[in-house]
């Protein structure tokens, strides 16, 4: 089963430019308060081909900042790769490996999150308008 986003709801904030991504690295920004890791990747679903020439939209997906293995926030410096058609993130401390689309802990490397945090990263909503990249969160009075 599929969970419908209702991004009517959501608040959206500009936190760069699409160029100020480098395709298959990660950057931090802050979403309302909130450390969150970009993820701008290329190729056939997205971005910069063989090429360089635009080969459809870009994609950029948002993950935690906040690596719940080791307790720092460090995401964005992390390894991005694939499993499979799966875009990954593999944390640069222990090398835990996320699905960048759902955040979902896909190798736990025989560790343990830290306590009071779950395994898997929390996911924020991008788009892309006008060169601008935007991350959807619920606003304050939303969220309560």
């Amino acid at each position: 089963m599929t969970a419908v986003l209702d991004t009517s709801r959501l608040a959206w904030t500009a936190v760069c430019h699409l160029a100020d991504l480098l395709p298959e690295r990660g950057a931090a920004a802050l979403v309302q308060g909130e450390q969150v890791a970009l993820v701008r990747l290329h190729g056939p679903d997205g971005g910069v081909g063989e090429s360089g020439a635009q080969e459809s939209e870009p994609v950029v997906l948002a993950v935690q900042q906040l690596d719940p293995f080791s307790g720092a926030h460090v995401m964005s410096r992390g390894i991005v790769g694939t499993r499979g058609e799966v875009p990954t993130l593999a944390s640069p401390m222990y090398k835990q490996v996320f699905d960048l689309r759902t955040g979902v802990c896909l190798d736990r490397v025989g560790r343990e999150p830290l306590a009071g945090h779950e395994a898997d990263l929390r996911t924020w909503p991008v788009r892309v308008e006008a060169g601008l990249v935007l991350v959807g969160s619920r606003p304050a009075e939303v969220a309560r």
